[in-house]
């Protein structure tokens, strides 16, 4: 009897034609787009399609029909709303910088997404992810880098569990973004030449400090100062919900250098100002971990560490403190570790695990 898997289809090119190689390895496949999107007006949500608004739905229903398997939209209205766009809010009100898709990827598009397809007696799930999911020698199941580190998105994919990972397929993860195009254009879908996605989608024009205001309301918290490490008084900010450690535009300051953000003290409404120097560390402290291809940390360990998605990653050692936090000691210096962005953790091709970074 054939496996059936259900694959969360985006509208773009990478989940259609992972639809169309788990069909041709056999797989009894049904596409499904997750709608995540609130009570926006049409016209916004076009907009703001991104990888879950209306012209996702049209694009992944004319995709399936091209490939011949069933179809189907359900609603994570309400996942979505608890679990990515409350807890993005929550992060920025208190002085941190969250990464609202790996919430999504955590709890939506794999948790949600997953306990429903086994409610509807499917084996597996899938997405157009480029990573792949390997079962290691210890028996645990783990990320692997997808074969083109140009489009490789492990980092965002951490935080899932040991049982999430074994009702995952990955199929994309073994192609090059030109090899899929390709693929896409030899199989005459719609979505071949359809741009990637970049923003967060429920973020339009990237404004998060809209979307702060309209959700948080008369919680955002007003103006503050701008002080200096030692706290002396530089200027007035408009909110430190507009604010992330490292930001140099925006500032305002006239202070006859470049200067960055260093520090937000949500407690006092300061925006710590300093120089690029300032930046860089060689400790990194998280929170929340997440292990991956090991079961726990028991002694320290040397890994690659990724401290936000775009980091090309360095070497450090991580060790657990008693509190059970992972202490970061780094190789060399890294710029602009911000508390809420997540550290991920790689030994060779696979990811270890990762964390949350915080304040220390």
């Amino acid at each position: 009897m054939k496996k059936k898997v259900i694959v969360g289809m985006s509208g773009g090119v990478d989940s259609s034609v992972a639809a169309y190689l788990l069909k041709k390895q056999g797989y009894d496949v049904i596409g499904v787009t997750m709608q995540i999107w609130q009570d926006e007006e049409t016209a916004v949500q076009e907009e703001n399609g991104g990888c879950c608004g209306l012209s996702a739905v049209d694009d992944a229903r004319r995709v399936a029909e091209c490939l011949d398997i069933p179809y189907y939209v359900l609603n994570f209205k309400k996942e979505f709303k608890c679990n990515v766009i409350d807890y993005f809010v929550e992060e920025y009100l208190q002085g941190r910088t969250p990464n609202p898709c790996i919430a999504c990827n955590r709890h939506v598009k794999w948790e949600a997404l997953l306990q429903r397809s086994l409610q509807l007696g499917a084996d597996y799930i899938a997405t157009g992810h480029y990573a792949r999911v390997d079962k290691l020698p210890n028996g645990r199941y783990a990320i692997r880098n997808s074969v083109t580190a140009a489009k490789d998105q492990t980092y965002a994919l951490f935080n899932l569990t040991q049982d999430q990972l074994a009702h995952t397929l990955m199929p994309v993860g073994e192609f090059t973004k030109e090899q899929i195009r390709e693929l896409a254009g030899e199989l005459n879908l719609p979505v071949a030449q359809k741009p990637d996605s970049q923003d967060i989608c429920f973020v339009p024009d990237n404004d998060y400090a809209a979307v702060i205001e309209r959700e948080a309301g008369d919680r955002v918290p007003g103006p503050g100062n701008f002080v200096d490490a030692a706290g002396k008084v530089l200027g007035r900010h408009k909110g430190i919900t507009h604010y992330t450690i490292g930001q140099r535009r925006g500032l305002e300051l006239p202070m006859g250098q470049r200067v960055f953000v260093t520090e937000i003290r949500p407690d006092t409404d300061e925006v710590v100002i300093g120089s690029n120097e300032d930046l860089f560390v060689n400790e990194v402290y998280c929170t929340d971990l997440n292990w991956m291809a090991i079961e726990d940390l028991k002694e320290p360990m040397r890994v690659l560490a990724k401290i936000r998605y775009n980091h090309k990653g360095d070497y450090c050692t991580i060790e657990k403190l008693e509190d059970g936090i992972v202490k970061c000691t780094f190789e060399e210096k890294v710029r602009a570790a911000t508390p809420g962005q997540n550290a991920v953790f790689y030994d060779g091709e696979y990811v270890v695990g990762g964390g949350t970074i915080i304040r220390r």
